[in-house]
Order: structure tokens, then C-alpha cells, then sequence
């Protein structure tokens, strides 16, 4: 007979099932929670790994002139792009395991939680590289239950959907390492100067050791520290077969190079780039967010050699104590590319970019516009107007305007239109406007890229509209390339950070001047430089012709509180403009010539490695030898010629007879008396 079960036993059996059957139904609720979780990562997708990452300015020999700053520095590289060391230091001191879990290591958590308990804190944490990442990426740092499910759920996106090469390349491309280092790229030039693929094995381990207290393992806060926490990583890489003992040993006691940040390093060219800033607002329509942390790669056109020389001759040719602010744009009239832009003596005292910005008074230098206007109406370089002091009657007589000339210095008789614009003769120019009309030169001046408002009055033929200095330099540069436009170009190219060229800029040049007359007048602004155009004053380069080597074309312009100058040769344009911000007069001597000053050692440095080449005659153009007194064509008998150069059709027919007689009686006084009685023998 079986014995019979006692109560005891029933009872006991009863509460085995029971626990058997919640076992059976958590695991099969954890199994069917699990698949949810992994049913819902691929149903949510790939989760956007884009981070904040610093954008990076480049000139136009590839040379970095400069990124954005937030105190923060973000670089994102290709894992491919990452020294080994580095990547293998930082799993072995994080997340061992990394390859074979599948984003989180449960048996970690296990013995994270046993020896928390024993000490009653936190001493060891458990997270894997992929929830760090997630962490990192995605959430705030706060600690509750529901960042934990979070952070869960984010963590299984990462490993559902993207591979694990992929998870580390992120990882090591947005984890902090102090001193507002985000990543290994950045981390590596901020510490050692150099780039994350060309990690030491005893760098990569100091910087491995970092991320778990970015401030308190820092070697630049405390560097004992650092080199326990740099110990601990070497052996870990050891105990993980990476490297030997021996090795980490070696590693150890190898020397580190830090680079010591003194002092913050100047930017390059910083006027320049806050125009490329602002291009990328305005001319791309780029958020401030995306030009700031978007990662962008930005090739603008700047030529670091070009601005290196402007900034220098500024420094050395301005008083440094004196108050007298500068601008300089310098262009290629070829293309428009801006190759140097300098919009004020200091940037950091004072960001206000004067050369796009602030509007001054050209003076003389606005006179090129208005010949090139009159030539387009019928003047020629021999067009004679009188130079003697006038009054002028204009807006139906109601109000009179008197032009001086420089020193009151004036012809008192005739002169050419050559000799008015190399002698900077104001009377003449305003007789000009007279005949071609205000109203002409303005619109000349808006087809030139004259952007600022101009006032149609007689004194508009002096340059007294104010106008931006980066206006002046493109339609120079207009002149230049004989009539052909190229606005103003900054930026190349911009690729974002995926590697995808968001923009790169296509050439856009258009006619819009007269190709020939454009040629006359460029040829006529090479007479500041000339002394043969010498009349009854001196030509207004004369200050500076002895610094000249090569030929060059431009105008000088001076007013109570401003001084300009602007040139150029074939391959270069750059105007520069010199004065105090709130207009006090420029009373010295010294003051009025440093523009000119400050542009011929720009213009001569500049180009000296480039070959000295001369302005081409255009097709519709016939270049004949004048006498420069009377612009009418040279004889033998006349003293001085000058090759002018005149739109077919509207040369000089007439020869010069000026000098017949005093050739006729020097040729009489070298006779002898024999000759002079008996002329027949």
C-alpha cells in the first residue's frame, strides 16, 4: 500500500507550480517585451546620429583660417581616420565586450550592482559604449527612471540598426574629454596638437582615460592624476591582449608633449570671415545654428600671403599711436574673388568692418565713372575744357556750387580730359557732369556696383555721396577687366558634414560696360602715375612713382576727413581707404598720403612673384603719340609724347604746331654764318 501524501507536501508541491508558472509566464512576458523592444527599434528606424560639430574656414590654398567657437570643439572623422591605439584603449577601459553584446552587458550589470551594495555608492558603473553613446547623443544627463527607459530604448535602436564599427565611430566622435573637447579629433589637437590618427599608443591611453572625469583626469588640471588614470587604461589594454606588459610599461613612461595654451590664438583674417558669415545668412539662407554646429567645410577665396602683406604694411605704415582707422579689400578682377579684407586696425577692440560696412566720401576717386561716361557720350583723352576757378547755377538756378581745386591751384586756360584726370583737376570734372548729366553718372555708377544712395547734384563729380569701400574695389575691378562685372565672390565652395557639397559657386561675369571705352579709360587712369601728363600741377602719384615697377592704373581721391586710393594691375585690384570714425579732418600731411602709402608696398609685395604685364589694347581702339599739353598729334618738334590711347574714329587729325617755330629757330642758331649768308652752298 503507497504511502499517502501528507498536507505538508501538497502545500509545498502547490507553491513549486505556482513559482514554476510565473517563471514560465515572466519569461515568456520578458522574451515577448524584448521582442517588442526589438519590433518597435525597427519599426522606429535609424535613429539620426547628426551632433553639434564645429565648422571649419579654409582659404584658397586649402591652409584653415579659422572654425567656430562656442567653447566647444566638434570634429567628426571616419573610424577609419582614428589611430588604433586609441580605439583600443578605449574599449578595453570602457566596454570590453563591446563586439560581442549586443548594447548591454548583463553580467557587468550583475557585478556592478553586488559591489555597489557592498559599499553602499556607487563605485562601478555598467553602461556599455552603445548606452554612452545613447546618453550622449540623445538625452540630458538627469537621473530618473524615465531617462533610464529612455536611454534603454535608444540604446536598442543604435544596435538594431546600425553596426558596430558604426556605434564606435560615433562614440569616439562625440564623447566629451574636457576643456570643451568633444571627440577624439578634437581632443588630439587640443592636447597634442595633432591629428586622432596620429595618436601614440601613450597618448591615445591619457586621452582614453579622460572621459570618465573630464576635469579631474585632466593633465593640464592636475597631471598625477592623469598619469594613475593613464596607468589603469595601459594595464586594462594589457589584461585584454592589445599589448604586453612590456609595452604598457614602455608607454607609460614615455614623455608627453602637450600643447600649452597660453593665450588664445588670433584668428586669421577675421573681417573676412564674418563677410563669409554673413554670405552664408544671406546668399545661402544657412539658420546661425547650422553655420555655427552644422560641421560645414567652407573654401573661401582668401589669400592668406595677400593678407598677411596688407595687414602688415598697415601696421607699419599708420602711426601706431594715432586714431586713424583703415580698410583694405583686395580682388582678383578676373573672377571677383576677394583675396585680402581688412576692415579695421584691431579687430578684437573693434569688430566694425569698415571696408563692407561704413560709407565714406571717395573724393577724386569716384572721377573714373564720370570719364568713362563722358567718353561713352563723345569725349575723347583730347577733349579740351577750360581750368579756371567757376561757379556753377544748378536746380533751375536756385542754388550755385564753387569747386576748388587742390591748393586752388588752376590752369587758368585749357586742358585735356587726360591731363584733368591725372592732375585730379576738379573744375573740369564738374564741366564734365555739366554736359553729360547727373543723372548719367549715377546710373554709371549702379551698373559699376555702386550700392549706396547718390545724390544727382553737380558735387556728385567730387565724390561727395558716400559709398562702402567693397563697392569701389568691384567697380574697379570692372574697369579692370574692360567693363566685364564679377560681383564680389567669398566663398568657393561649402560641403557639409556628411561630405555633400551644399554649394560651389559658378561664375557669373556679364558685360556691362563698353568694352573699348572701358580699355580708354583704365589706359587714362595710368597718367597719376606719369609725370609726362605734368601740365601746371604735378599728376597725383607723383608721391609714390618712385616705388612703381610695373605698370598700373588708378586714382587717388582726397576730402577734409578721408583719404583713398585705388589701383590696379592686370592681375590685381585693391582700394584702400584711411580716416577717423567719426569724420575729424585729416589735417597732416602724413595722414592724407598713408592710403597711398599703404597701397603701393601692398600692390608691389604682392604681385612681385607675378610677371609685370601691361594693359592690352582692346579691338576697337587705335593708340596714336600725342602731345599731352594740347592732345593734339605729336611732331618730331615736340618735347614730349605720349602714346594715348582713343576709341577708332575719334582720334586726334590735327598735328601739333606748338613747338614748330622753336624747333625752326634751334635749328637756325646751329647754323654757322657761312650757312646762315649763303644758304645755297
Amino acid at each position: 500500500m503507497e504511502p499517502i501524501p501528507s498536507s505538508r507536501f501538497r502545500g509545498t508541491w502547490k507553491y513549486v507550480r505556482a513559482a514554476v508558472f510565473i517563471t514560465v509566464f515572466l519569461a515568456v512576458f520578458a522574451f515577448a517585451a524584448l521582442g517588442g523592444f526589438i519590433l518597435f527599434a525597427k519599426m522606429a528606424g535609424a535613429p539620426p546620429v547628426a551632433v553639434p560639430q564645429t565648422t571649419l574656414f579654409y582659404a584658397d590654398d586649402g591652409s584653415k583660417i579659422g572654425e567656430s567657437d562656442h567653447g566647444q570643439k566638434r570634429y567628426w572623422i571616419r573610424l577609419d581616420d582614428i589611430s588604433p591605439h586609441a580605439i583600443e584603449a578605449t574599449i578595453a577601459v570602457e566596454d570590453r565586450k563591446f563586439y560581442s553584446h549586443h548594447g548591454f552587458d548583463f553580467k557587468r550589470i550583475a557585478a556592478a550592482v553586488i559591489a555597489n551594495v557592498r559599499a553602499m555608492a556607487k563605485v562601478e558603473g555598467a553602461s556599455t559604449i552603445t548606452q554612452q553613446y545613447a546618453r550622449n547623443l540623445f538625452l540630458t544627463h538627469e537621473k530618473t527612471w524615465s531617462r533610464k527607459i529612455q536611454e534603454a530604448l535608444y540604446t536598442i535602436r543604435l544596435e538594431t540598426n546600425y553596426s558596430k564599427d558604426k556605434i564606435l565611430e560615433g562614440y569616439l566622435n562625440t564623447i566629451y574629454y574636457g576643456h570643451g573637447a568633444y571627440g577624439i579629433e578634437a581632443a588630439a589637437r587640443y592636447y597634442f596638437g595633432k591629428h586622432a590618427s596620429e595618436l601614440t599608443l601613450s597618448e591615445a591611453a591619457m586621452l582614453a582615460g579622460i572621459p570618465k572625469g573630464p576635469y579631474y583626469y585632466s593633465p593640464f588640471v592636475n597631471e598625477q592624476r592623469a598619469k594613475a588614470r593613464q596607468k589603469i587604461v595601459l594595464l586594462s589594454m594589457a589584461e585584454a591582449g592589445y599589448i604586453s606588459r612590456q609595452e604598457a610599461e614602455q608607454a607609460y613612461r614615455a614623455k608627453l608633449v602637450y600643447v600649452r595654451h597660453h593665450e588664445r590664438e588670433q584668428p586669421i583674417a577675421p573681417y573676412f570671415q564674418d563677410v563669409v558669415k554673413q554670405q552664408l545668412r544671406t546668399k545661402l539662407g544657412l539658420d546661425e545654428r547650422t553655420i555655427e554646429l552644422g560641421g560645414l567645410r567652407v573654401y573661401t577665396t582668401l589669400d592668406p600671403r595677400l593678407q598677411r602683406i596688407a595687414e602688415e604694411q598697415i601696421a607699419r605704415i599708420i602711426n601706431p599711436n594715432s586714431a586713424i582707422q583703415a580698410a583694405l579689400v583686395a580682388m582678383d578682377p578676373r573672377t571677383g574673388e576677394v583675396k585680402a579684407l581688412i576692415g579695421g586696425r584691431n579687430y578684437q577692440e573693434s569688430p566694425f568692418n569698415r571696408a563692407v560696412q561704413a560709407e565714406r566720401q571717395p573724393g577724386s576717386t569716384f572721377k573714373p565713372f564720370l570719364y568713362y561716361a563722358a567718353i561713352e557720350q563723345g569725349f575723347t583723352p583730347s577733349t579740351q575744357l577750360r581750368s579756371e576757378l567757376t561757379t556753377f547755377t544748378f536746380d533751375d538756378g536756385r542754388a550755385r556750387y564753387t569747386p576748388h581745386n587742390y591748393n586752388d591751384y588752376y590752369a587758368n586756360g585749357p586742358i585735356t580730359l587726360a591731363q584733368a584726370l591725372a592732375v585730379s583737376d576738379n573744375v573740369f570734372a564738374v564741366k564734365t557732369l555739366q554736359f553729360i548729366g547727373a543723372d548719367k553718372l549715377v546710373d554709371t555708377a549702379k551698373t559699376l556696383g555702386i550700392t549706396s544712395k547718390l545724390k544727382a547734384v553737380p558735387s556728385l563729380a567730387l565724390g561727395t555721396s558716400p559709398v562702402r569701400v567693397i563697392d569701389m574695389v568691384a567697380a574697379y575691378s570692372t574697369i579692370a577687366n574692360y567693363g566685364k562685372r564679377n560681383d564680389p565672390v567669398f566663398i568657393k565652395k561649402v560641403v557639409d558634414s556628411a561630405g555633400n557639397v551644399i554649394y560651389e559657386h559658378q561664375p557669373a561675369s556679364r558685360q556691362v560696360l563698353d568694352r573699348d571705352a572701358a580699355f580708354v579709360t583704365a589706359h587714362l587712369m595710368t597718367g597719376m602715375f606719369d609725370p609726362k601728363l605734368n601740365g601746371y600741377t604735378t599728376v597725383t602719384g607723383q608721391s609714390i612713382a618712385d616705388d612703381i615697377t610695373r605698370p598700373y592704373a588708378g586714382k587717388s581721391g582726397t576730402t577734409k576727413t578721408d583719404s583713398w586710393m585705388i589701383g590696379f594691375a592686370p592681375q590685381l585690384v585693391a582700394g584702400v581707404w584711411t580716416g577717423y570714425d567719426r569724420g575729424e579732418p585729416l589735417d597732416r600731411f602724413d595722414e592724407k598720403q598713408y592710403a597711398k602709402q599703404i597701397w603701393v608696398h601692398f600692390m608691389e609685395e604682392g604681385l612681385a612673384d607675378e610677371p609685370k604685364r601691361s594693359f592690352k589694347p582692346t579691338k576697337g581702339v587705335i593708340g596714336v603719340d600725342i602731345d599731352p599739353q594740347n592732345g593734339k598729334l605729336a611732331t618730331d618738334a615736340c618735347p614730349v609724347k605720349r602714346k594715348t590711347y582713343y576709341l577708332i574714329g575719334t582720334e586726334p587729325t590735327d598735328y601739333c604746331t606748338d613747338h614748330l617755330e622753336k624747333k625752326k629757330k634751334k635749328k637756325e642758331d646751329g647754323k654757322s654764318w657761312f650757312e646762315k649768308w649763303f644758304p645755297w652752298f
